[in-house]
């Protein structure tokens, strides 16, 4: 089951471990009586006489070098506090003599004694005297019963003889519901310890448990699920190469989204591609090689033109175009008449439409191309471009034609001759012509070439783009499944290349007006056969 992960088994884990502790400290803190404990440790033990068997100072000085029986005597530091969870008080001294505590310092003599207090604690001397129990004899020290709150401390200075340096030191004693027992000091040393044992590892049991779910759901490698789209199997993509870096980048993030996908792209041209499709299909038909249709598509600039009734349309995206001109005529924009002029040979000198002193030069594409295509129904009013005149672009071939006009086979061509040759205009992709040094984009009647509000702007030279398959494709197709994710989760690669997607509401509105009585609602919007074979 899909909740049994292993991030869910830690996160379960994880509660389950903080409500355990949750229910055990309070349990803890209800049944369990703290304990009362008393801590002593020796802070200083050194030697004040001059026995090299007490490790003895070097040089004496006044009482001590003075007094005979000094020569192997020691002092030792003893801190005693209340390290526990509660505060003692004299009545938590169990024993039955009138002291609380015994030191035993082994194998030396207490020869006298200096208690001291912190400061803020001078009370706690009331309790040192005779009367308390205070005293000593021989190497024992006999402590009154002295209470002390939770942290509060006092330090014994016990001078001692006949032994040395570093004999064993005890504290012992009677303490209701605890102990007494050595500790060590800590940093800084009046501060006890911020958590207990019991708590410090708890709180790492639960740190781990903690970083240890972050760290798998962080480090996992959850494939999101693939897109409803999804297909596997081979396809061919032809036509537009207008629209070929839509369809390149469509292509490449569907085999990624879908493995088992493998989509090539060939684009040589709008009309070459419908024309490569129908034959593909027409063959696939004649051989029998089963229903449906070949792993085909063709994308193309426009419509195709009615001797192709088998196959079937979706109309993809609007695509805008644009008019480029070589920077060296600083004209930006352009009516129609005058466009029409232009590609109809009547103007051959910039001169003519207030520019330089230069010949105009024409850039085309060939006939196959739906961009020249669109360009001629949409821009030109149904004429055509005046015949090529040279190879080269540079100089005419025909001397009978006006002007020096040229056919190249892509896109890139176009624009790299328009940005080298002086006074040369030619027309391309929106997105392919930005950017680029040496020429600029043409308005036309005043409206900048733009996929932003185009059913408002009525900026002319666009066209729908639409891919064609041979009759209607199986449901789980490639070729189904590839025009289902354009239309769905390729919109925004659609986007980026300056097309204004059909699927979209102004898409849909621009797109309806491909045809007459045309429209965009269904993937599959037009066949004339759609059952053909």
């Amino acid at each position: 089951m899909d909740w049994l992960s292993a991030e869910n088994t830690i996160a379960v884990l994880t509660a389950a471990l903080g409500l355990a502790a949750t229910v055990g400290a309070l349990w803890y803190e209800r049944r369990v009586p703290r304990r009362k404990r008393i801590g002593y440790r020796v802070q200083l033990d050194t030697a004040i006489g001059d026995n090299v068997r007490t490790g003895g100072a070097n040089a004496r000085l006044g009482l001590f070098d003075e007094t005979p029986e000094m020569s192997d005597a020691t002092l030792v530091l003893l801190r005693v506090e209340n390290d526990g969870s509660q505060a003692v008080t004299d009545a938590d001294y169990s024993g039955r003599a009138l002291h609380g505590l015994t030191a035993v310092f082994t194998g030396r003599t207490v020869r006298g004694l200096a208690v001291t207090a912190p400061s803020g604690d001078d009370h706690l001397m009331e309790h040192f005297t005779a009367a308390a129990g205070l005293r000593y004899e021989g190497s024992t020290l006999h402590v009154p019963r002295v209470p002390l709150n939770r942290g509060q401390h006092y330090k014994l200075l016990v001078l001692l003889t006949g032994g040395p340096v570093g004999g064993e030191v005890t504290l012992s004693g009677g303490i209701q519901a605890g102990d007494v027992q050595p500790n060590r000091s800590t940093t800084l040393d009046d501060k006890p310890p911020l958590l207990s044992r019991p708590a410090q590892l708890l709180t790492v049991l639960l740190t781990l448990s903690v970083v240890t779910l972050a760290s798998i759901i962080v480090l996992r490698d959850d494939d999101p699920p693939p897109p409803i789209e999804c297909a596997a199997g081979e396809l061919t993509v032809l036509g537009s190469t207008a629209f070929a870096p839509v369809v390149e980048e469509l292509a490449e993030k569907y085999e990624e989204d879908c493995p088992g996908s493998d989509i090539t792209v060939g684009a040589h041209g709008s009309a070459a591609g419908v024309r490569e499709l129908d034959e593909a299909g027409r063959k696939f038909a004649k051989e029998g090689r089963g229903k449906g249709a070949p792993p085909l598509l063709a994308f193309s600039d426009g419509p195709k033109s009615d001797g192709f009734p088998r196959l079937a349309e979706t109309r993809v995206a609007v695509s805008v175009f644009a008019l480029v001109l070589n920077d060296r005529v600083p004209v930006r924009d352009l009516t129609l008449p005058q466009v029409r002029r232009i590609y109809r040979g009547d103007v051959r000198n910039w001169q003519e439409l207030g520019g330089p002193d230069l010949p105009v030069v024409l850039v085309s594409r060939g006939s196959s191309s739906g961009t020249r295509d669109t360009l001629q129904r949409r821009v030109l009013g149904g004429s055509f471009e005046i015949k090529a005149s040279s190879n080269d672009c540079l100089g005419k071939d025909d001397p009978s034609v006006p002007v020096t006009r040229c056919e190249l086979d892509s896109t890139d061509q176009v624009l790299d001759a328009v940005g080298r040759i002086p006074g040369a205009i030619g027309y391309s992709e929106l997105r392919a012509a930005s950017g680029l040094k040496g020429l600029h984009r043409l308005d036309l009647e005043g409206h900048a070439p733009s996929a932003e509000h185009l059913e408002k702007s009525g900026y002319p030279y666009r066209e729908i783009e639409y891919a064609y398959t041979y009759g209607l494709p199986p449901a789980d197709s490639l070729a189904a499944g590839f025009l289902a994710y354009a239309r769905g989760t390729g919109l925004d690669v659609i986007r980026t290349h300056g097309h204004l997607p059909c699927a979209t509401p102004e898409g849909l509105r621009v797109c309806g007006e491909g045809r007459p009585g045309g429209g965009a609602g269904t993937p599959l919007s037009r066949s004339s056969q759609s059952g053909a074979p």
